[in-house]
């Protein structure tokens, strides 16, 4: 591995230092979390006014929930900075990683506790960026570039709906308050604003803990150095998801589309990603799938209906973190004392790293869900869960399959390459890592068999998390973490079958493989990889169509979508339409309108530019009758003196290009689906204007002119008083424009002028 040269890089008293300043910092946040706990009764609540103008306050919230969530960013996070100080020993770029997991640490912390939906949403931001910096850390290599630009696109994507659906909810519900929303919602009533917030909401939980079909861009994410994919890939940023879902279903939970859309995705991403566990020969992969089924079975339970599902949710949050986190720990000393991660060159490794070894065997216990293993309690409170909720077929059959394959993966991490596989090309000069290598793991996954001996522990934390997700529920959780039930039958069910996948593992990956060459790339991933490609394609050929350089075209091409979206927007309200009534209209009126039309029409009917320009002319001055006649005497003036001079000023240009042989005629006359798109624009404003004054008219604001017109403007004549004093920068609009086109049109009136002085003298010398 091209990382693995820099783990043998010199060391430094400077280096030293500096690992242990930076290693501080989630230790001391770790026992600060642990101070809270003791010393405050939850919720602790803080609040500080922000932006007050959108509702946006520096809100925070501190339950069960974000305590549990809390304990796990801070110790594994102090696990991880201990570790990556050995990982990336003499690295010269160790303390830019330090600062990004820091950063990153910091962004966690915010969204865990946040109870501003704005404020949530930045700290989730700040987790993608610093994710898309941490994955790609080796930035010198293409496979980490390309990692993390499809983590972030596609968590960024996520990103964006899940703000747009932050801000449909929050308008919707009149605050930004998480704890007010969850508290209000079961009273509101399913509207469609709502149902396409909570779809949009999903999104962005689905692509950040990696729910199908956006499951494909975690495992990719292992490129990442193991610290990284340690601390954000197993015990953190990817349970971000998890814990948004958990802390808006006290809101949603009893919504339809909520419960099936969780149980359906989970139970998918469940059993399809231990299923593809099995086509992968990288250590870190494997174990990147099987995280990836984790995250589906949290959000399958989270969607479950019970007290008992609840608990499970935080007992499998805490037991992944305890098992997972020093597995990766596993990979990564297995990559820095071998060289490789590919389990076909592993085998025996149990001499060279006994220390890696114990790890691997405490922590695959606990995943495999052995007895006396806090996995174990976690398994036994889930089929509690599912038993009692209404759970469908395929939920139970996705959870049977990621039972079994998670025997396995944990067996391959913790048998298979320690004692059992000879390997093919074990690296002679295999070794064990120093302390800061092998300690993180040990301290990690012996926590995960002590809470298994002594449950009580953390019982209390356990419940008031759950009490945070589901109210009223404390005295359930109680008799759970007591009465530990051993659920043997079930648990050597699961055994059974893991252990038969385990020994069957080479020949399903080469069925898999089979099966995969003949149907092809049918992975998420390849259509991911599809549509990158087929943006630039797209972008060429659509630049190609409609940047063709012709006026006439790109004209056509505003004005069918002005048209669409207007007439988008009349279908939406049609149910509301009303028609006004018909009065008789005047003979200048009609007369105005005629002229209108027969100048449009004339005007496409024309060759000749100068004659095209005339007939237009037409359609301006009779747009200046039609104001005249329907009360607007100053805006008919204007466009007379408006339309008159730029008829003047064309014309001339068009003249002298005439004498110099240039602009004749036009290129081609007007085709049918230019007068379809001018045919149905014009139908569409009039039907807008139609409907538009059918409304009754407000008087408020002529009422306010005719009340305000004496005290504040001391004008009688309320038209001169609204021209010269309210609307006075309008009415000094309309002077500009009348001098700009005096003043345009005066050189050319000096030009006949002297042109006409001229044709005098001559005759007068002729």
């Amino acid at each position: 591995m091209a990382q693995s040269a820099a783990h043998h890089l010199p060391d430094d008293g400077l280096g030293f230092a500096s690992r242990g300043a930076f290693t501080l910092i989630p230790l001391a946040a770790l026992i600060a979390v642990l101070w809270l706990l003791v010393t405050h009764d939850l919720p602790v609540v803080s609040h500080v006014a922000w932006v007050p103008a959108l509702g946006v306050d520096l809100a925070f919230h501190v339950d069960g929930l974000s305590v549990l969530m809390l304990l796990m960013i801070t110790g594994v996070g102090t696990a991880v900075f201990v570790y990556a100080g050995g990982y990336l020993a003499g690295h010269p770029q160790q303390n830019r990683l330090y600062v990004l997991l820091s950063l990153f640490m910091v962004a966690m912390i915010g969204c865990v506790t946040a109870d501003n939906l704005i404020v949530l949403f930045l700290f989730w931001e700040m987790t993608s960026l610093m994710s898309f910096l941490l994955v790609g850390f080796n930035h010198e290599q293409e496979s980490s570039r390309k990692s993390a630009q499809q983590a972030f696109l596609v968590t960024g994507t996520g990103g964006l709906a899940l703000l747009a659906g932050f801000i449909v909810v929050g308008q919707a519900m009149g605050t930004y308050s998480v704890s007010a929303i969850v508290a209000q919602l079961p009273q509101v009533d399913a509207t469609p604003q709502l149902t396409v917030a909570l779809l949009l909401i999903l999104v962005g939980a689905f692509t950040k803990s990696a729910q199908f079909p956006f499951h494909f861009w975690l495992p990719n994410a292992m490129s990442a150095p193991t610290p990284v994919s340690a601390y954000l890939h197993s015990a953190t940023m990817v349970k971000l998801g998890v814990y948004l879902l958990a802390r808006l279903d006290p809101g949603f939970g009893e919504w339809a589309l909520w419960e099936w859309a969780l149980k359906g995705a989970g139970s998918i991403t469940a059993a399809w990603g231990m299923v593809l566990a099995l086509r992968e020969r990288d250590l870190k992969r494997i174990l990147a799938w099987s995280t990836v089924a984790t995250l589906g079975t949290l959000v399958t339970l989270v969607g479950l209906r019970g007290e008992g599902a609840t608990v499970a949710v935080g007992a499998l949050l805490l037991a992944h973190a305890l098992y997972k986190a020093p597995l990766f720990f596993v990979a990564g000393n297995i990559d820095h004392g071998t060289g490789t991660r590919v389990i076909d060159r592993l085998g025996n490794l149990r001499h060279a790293m006994p220390w890696t070894a114990a790890a691997a065997l405490l922590a695959g216990a606990s995943m495999a869900g052995m007895p006396m293993s806090f996995g174990y309690i976690a398994k036994d409170i889930i089929l509690a869960a599912k038993g009692a909720d209404d759970v469908f077929a395929f939920a139970r059959a996705a959870n049977t399959i990621f039972g079994a394959i998670a025997v396995a993966v944990a067996g391959v991490a913790a048998i298979r390459v320690f004692w059992r596989h000879p390997g093919s090309n074990v690296t002679p000069e295999a070794h064990e890592g120093g302390p800061a290598l092998v300690g993180p793991p040990l301290v990690l996954s012996g926590i995960g068999i002590l809470l298994g001996l002594f449950p009580f522990i953390v019982q209390d934390l356990i419940a008031q998390a759950s009490v945070a997700m589901t109210p009223g529920t404390e005295a359930v959780i109680v008799g759970l973490a007591l009465e530990v039930g051993p659920a043997l039958t079930s648990v050597a069910i699961t055994l059974a079958a893991g252990l038969t996948v385990f020994f069957l593992w080479d020949p399903l990956h080469r069925l898999f493989e089979r099966v995969a060459q003949r149907v092809g790339p049918m992975g998420m991933s390849s259509h991911y990889d599809r549509l990158l490609r087929g943006i630039p394609a797209f972008a060429a050929a659509s630049t190609r169509r409609l940047q063709h350089g012709r006026l006439p075209g790109y004209g056509v091409l505003l004005l069918a979508t002005v048209t669409l979206a207007m007439g988008g927007v009349l279908l939406a309200g049609s149910a509301h339409w009303a028609w006004p009534a018909w009065d008789g209209v005047s003979p200048g009126f009609a007369g105005a309108c005629a002229l209108i039309a027969a100048g449009a029409w004339l005007a496409t009917r024309q060759r000749d530019r100068l004659v095209l320009l005339l007939a237009a002319g037409l359609v301006g001055f009779g747009s200046a009758v039609f104001f005249l006649y329907v009360g607007a005497p100053d805006v008919a003036f204007t466009q007379f003196v408006v339309e008159s001079v730029f008829v003047i000023v064309v014309a001339s240009v068009l003249l002298k290009l005439r004498l110099k042989g240039r602009g004749q005629g036009l290129p081609e006359p007007p085709r049918w689906g230019i007068w379809a798109v001018a045919i149905a624009f014009g139908g569409v404003v009039a039907l807008w204007l139609l409907v538009s004054v059918a409304g009754p008219l407000d008087p408020a604001l002529s009422g306010f002119f005719a009340e305000r017109s004496v005290p504040d403007a001391h004008g009688r004549n309320v038209v001169n008083v609204i021209l010269v004093d309210f609307r006075a920068l309008d009415t000094l609009g309309e002077i500009t424009v009348v001098m700009l086109s005096f003043l345009a049109a005066w050189p050319l009136l000096q030009a006949v002028r002297a042109q006409m002085r001229q044709a005098a003298n001559r005759k007068e010398q002729s």
